[in-house]
């Protein structure tokens, strides 16, 4: 292992300069120098790994990890700006109006887990249960009765011939793109706006339509290996390096695990990354040698059901060798295709021995997590803003705890005998109006994973398949790979509501009994039921 990158790792870790101080001892160090919370020793914010489900790292055997988004951290705003740029040419060339080339792209208008309507035409921010938190057609939030016109009740369940769930950062340059378009023709004097599209003389477009488009546009670009190739002939401009990679890999090496890349990209375009990611840290050593295990061309989330044929590549001629690989696996060789059950066996795992690092949601957590009970690490580059943001409005979310609580307060005393109901709707408007100041810090749609106290549907798949999730796999290095991951308590309300030291109002006990002994009891002549007067 180079030594500059070890030493380098280290010394991150201290307030101090001393290059002399050796590598355990700033290790040791670190725990004592980061963040107190609490009264407790934490981590830093960015390093931190978050939990969902209890399990302890010596029990992971095989390491497996996602290559885009995951090992590859891409600059976003660069390789989005190219992607939606690509598409709008595209659009235009099947017939388009030449008008949409103005259309600037704004990398802080999307989130993870927004729900695109193809019949109303509306990108919407959804809560766990299809509870609309945010609606907006176009550029254009609607209001309260504007949004009932299409969802009566702010609902809406999840139907996948309607809708589309944009999984990915993938997707961002897609989901301002169905903005952009459905604001243009939605504002253009020469189409008129109907409930599911718009017309022009004999021309109707629908929503879904445009949706169909916009992502042809898109998906054509990867067929076609256009963006591939930008990428590729430009790596520096569209994906970061860091050494502390090759140090993540050899570290799980050390700790008796193994380590297997199982990417949807094609070998050529996996070599070319890997390469410029891992090939020059250690002499005479390419990125293969990283790995026990490489699979491209995984086809995921197909991976994880019936899966295509496994077959071992030529690395010097870049093809696949005929028939189906029978196995084993060897390293230093790459292999395309498969499913879960085949890979499984030929490298000997039974599925909680595996902790798998991937960035989309489904294709890479829900899908492992469900059919082989893999254990799951979700990354989420975004989360570093998203803390960032968290810490610093943190005035704003006590401010709205407070709220709450004086809300909660006032209604503590009322039963069912009240009548005249407080005028609570001061506090409601002041609930609110954070909660756009909050939103408004984030991007166009606010946070990822919440508006105000409610969570997002992002956010609680998150919960459910993620056991843990961070930033970047490399917070793995902050963690000895003896470590215990330890979820929070997860209580029901009756749980974390109820504290039996708490004082109680005897107040309403008071009344209903008072009202209890002043009532009168007669029999009903027509059903022998009592009535209290």
């Amino acid at each position: 292992m180079n030594s500059s990158i070890e030493q380098s790792f280290s010394l991150s870790f201290s307030d101090k300069n001393e290059s002399t101080v050796s590598h355990d001892s700033q290790y040791d160090s670190m725990h004592y120098q980061n963040l107190q919370y609490h009264g407790q020793v934490k981590r830093e914010f960015s390093h931190r790994i978050f939990v969902n489900r209890s399990f302890q790292l010596s029990d992971i055997k095989f390491f497996g990890f996602d290559m885009d988004h995951t090992l590859a951290e891409y600059k976003t705003d660069t390789f989005d700006l190219m992607t939606f740029s690509l598409a709008i040419e595209r659009l235009i060339e099947i017939g388009y109006p030449e008008d949409i080339k103005n259309f600037k792209y704004d990398p802080n208008f999307a989130v993870r887990g927004l729900w695109y309507d193809k019949l109303y035409g509306n990108l919407l921010k959804v809560d766990p249960y299809g509870n609309i938190l945010i609606c907006s057609h176009g550029f254009k939030i609607l209001k309260k009765q504007e949004l009932h016109k299409f969802y009566p009740n702010k609902f809406i369940s999840y139907d996948a011939n309607r809708i589309s769930v944009q999984h990915t950062l993938y997707e961002h340059p897609e989901s301002y793109l169905l903005a952009c378009i459905v604001n243009y023709f939605s504002n253009s004097k020469e189409y008129e706006q109907k409930e599911t599209g718009v017309s022009s003389g004999n021309l109707f477009i629908s929503y879904k339509a445009m949706y169909q488009d916009v992502r042809a546009s898109i998906d054509h670009q990867y067929v076609t290996n256009t963006i591939q190739s930008r990428v590729a002939e430009n790596v520096e401009k569209f994906i970061s390096k860091d050494e502390r990679l090759a140090l993540l890999l050899n570290r799980i090496r050390e700790n008796n695990a193994k380590a297997f890349l199982l990417t949807n990209s094609d070998y050529n375009y996996a070599n070319r990354i890997m390469s410029y990611l891992l090939d020059d840290i250690e002499p005479s050593r390419n990125w293969r040698s990283y790995f026990d295990y490489v699979v491209v061309d995984a086809h995921k989330p197909l991976f994880f059901a019936e899966g295509t044929m496994l077959k071992e590549i030529n690395i010097e001629t870049y093809c696949k060798n005929i028939g189906s690989h029978a196995g084993p696996l060897l390293s230093d060789r790459v292999y395309s295709g498969g499913n879960v059950e085949v890979f499984s066996k030929l490298i000997n795992s039974h599925g909680k021995d595996v902790l798998y690092v991937g960035d989309h949601i489904f294709g890479d957590i829900i899908k492992s997590k469900k059919v082989r009970a893999w254990h799951t690490f979700l990354i989420v580059p975004e989360l570093s803003k998203e803390l960032s943001i968290y810490t610093d409005k943190h005035d704003l979310y006590s401010q709205m705890n407070q709220l709450n609580d004086e809300l909660s307060h006032m209604l503590i005393n009322f039963d069912s005998s009240s009548k005249d109901c407080p005028d609570i709707s001061k506090i409601k408007d002041k609930i609110q109006n954070l909660v756009h100041q909050i939103d408004m810090s984030y991007s166009y749609f606010g946070s990822t994973f919440r508006t105000g106290s409610q969570q997002t549907y992002f956010a609680s798949q998150v919960t459910r398949y993620a056991d843990i999730y961070s930033s970047t796999c490399l917070n793995l290095l902050h963690y000895p790979f003896f470590y215990l991951f330890k979820a929070a308590p997860q209580l029901m309300p009756h749980e974390s509501t109820v504290n039996p030291d708490d004082p109680l109002s005897d107040s309403q006990n008071h009344r209903i009994n008072r009202t209890k002994s002043n009532s009168k009891q007669t029999v009903n002549p027509n059903n022998s039921t009592l009535v209290e007067n």
